[in-house]
């Protein structure tokens, strides 16, 4: 069975994520690693895909710096969301040739996941992402460059969901966030959470699950 390289990396500034990113995705087009997965936490930042609108917004963005929330530019589909401490996010750095496939593979391995913690989520009719009722769990978000991926998902497991009311996420108006916590009321879930999104994940997209470290994935250093 093809083999998913999945390293977990702790809290990654945004801008050093992107870094990481675009070294695996190289070393993934050269064919020198497999299909990989980095899990991660992100301090405080929106993060602007290329649909996103001046309204999606609305304070401006000295006013969201002011609150000590970064405000990033992507090369990602979609429009804004957040990231910060507490929510888990995926990148996954694969060989696809059906988006559309593979963003409904995503969004299935999330909904797995979250039925492990007791969660029933789905998706909605003409929407992308992960939603519980009608409120909103897991945002997705890719960018496919020579055949290889990069950006992924987010999901909140146990993070401030204000930063969300102060703009439109995902361009949806009216959207309400949820979390793991809001729907378990347990705390401390972030790492069995992560633990079963990256075998969910391996598992929808039929690959073996194998932990590795940065430096293994980028084949030397992460830091510059």
């Amino acid at each position: 069975m093809p083999e998913l390289w999945v390293a977990s990396l702790g809290r990654v500034p945004y801008a050093e994520g992107v870094e990481l990113q675009e070294r695996v995705r190289a070393a993934r087009q050269a064919g020198e690693v497999p299909d990989a997965l980095l899990l991660l936490e992100h301090p405080p930042v929106y993060t602007k895909g290329r649909r996103t609108q001046a309204a999606d917004l609305p304070m401006g963005e000295d006013w969201y710096r002011t609150q000590g929330i970064e405000v990033e530019e992507t090369d990602r589909g979609g429009r804004v969301t957040y990231h910060g401490p507490g929510q888990l996010v995926g990148y996954p750095i694969m060989e696809v040739h059906d988006v559309i496939g593979y963003v409904r593979t995503m969004e299935r391995a999330v909904i797995r996941a979250l039925a492990d913690e007791g969660i029933e989520a789905d998706v909605r009719e003409g929407l992308t992402g992960v939603w519980v009722g009608q409120r909103k769990i897991g945002s997705i978000g890719v960018h496919l460059s020579r055949g290889v991926t990069t950006h992924g998902f987010a999901v909140n497991v146990d993070c401030d969901l204000q930063p969300f009311e102060w703009i439109v996420p995902c361009g949806i108006e009216g959207v309400r966030m949820t979390s793991v916590y809001l729907e378990t009321r347990r705390t401390g879930e972030m790492r069995c959470f992560r633990k079963r999104v990256g075998w969910r994940f391996a598992k929808a997209f039929g690959l073996r699950q194998g932990g590795v470290s940065a430096e293994r994935l980028v084949g030397g250093p992460v830091a510059a």
